[in-house]
């Protein structure tokens, strides 16, 4: 009967059982007592995984060999969602300083236009009325740009605060999953270190091998 080793990959043969050992013919025999000078023990027959056993092993291992394909699978997105989450951090930063440029000089434009006013104020009375008229009109459609400027400005404010919210709630969640990912591949291995704790290197029967795996379905 041949016998092999479950190794965490592979299983490796394993020469045939030894026969048991017969009687020493050569032995001499005290005649005060009866016994034998040089008795002979006969050598214990290896233990051979059960079909259950082996079941129970077959199964966890290609429950394992899934679990890893999984896990790397999932690190693999993982890491592909860190990298987008970086390059959107970098964008968000641009976006933030741009806005705040655009705050900047739109704030310096807003106190030209009212220095303006105080200019224009103190001119008209001195001017003609097509002057004022022309001076106020220019006036008018500066104050009315200046305004559709502030207005594109909190637009692009309000979104840049959505998305930057987004990306906090985004990292909050990518940190969690970050960390059940570790705590899976933590336990994925403590199963490997269990399987190779009950499973590796303990003999089985061929037969019992094919037939289980026949069962299971697995190669």
């Amino acid at each position: 009967m041949k016998r092999f080793l479950l190794s965490a990959c592979v299983a490796a043969l394993l020469p045939a059982l030894a026969l048991a050992q017969t009687a020493n013919p050569n032995a001499k025999v005290d005649p005060k007592n009866n016994k034998v000078s040089r008795p002979v023990v006969e050598k214990p027959k290896q233990k051979l995984m059960t079909r259950d056993e082996l079941r129970a092993c077959l199964t966890t291992f290609d429950k394992n060999e899934t679990d890893a394909k999984e896990i790397k699978a999932a690190q693999a997105a993982n890491a592909q969602e860190r990298a987008e989450m970086v390059k959107s951090k970098e964008e968000l930063t641009q976006q933030g300083a741009a806005l705040t440029a655009t705050g900047a000089e739109l704030k310096a434009e807003r106190e030209e236009l009212i220095k303006g006013q105080e200019v224009i104020k103190a001119q008209l009375p001195k001017m003609e009325r097509p002057d004022a008229e022309k001076v106020l009109a220019d006036y008018k459609a500066k104050a009315a740009a200046h305004d559709a400027k502030i207005d594109a400005f909190n637009a692009s404010k309000t979104k840049y605060s959505a998305d930057a919210k987004a990306f906090d709630a985004k990292v909050e969640k990518h940190n969690a999953d970050t960390q059940a990912l570790q705590a899976r591949a933590e336990a994925h291995l403590d199963k490997v270190d269990d399987w190779k704790e009950d499973c590796s290197k303990k003999p089985y029967d061929e037969a019992d091998e094919i037939a289980v795996k026949k069962e299971l379905g697995l190669k």
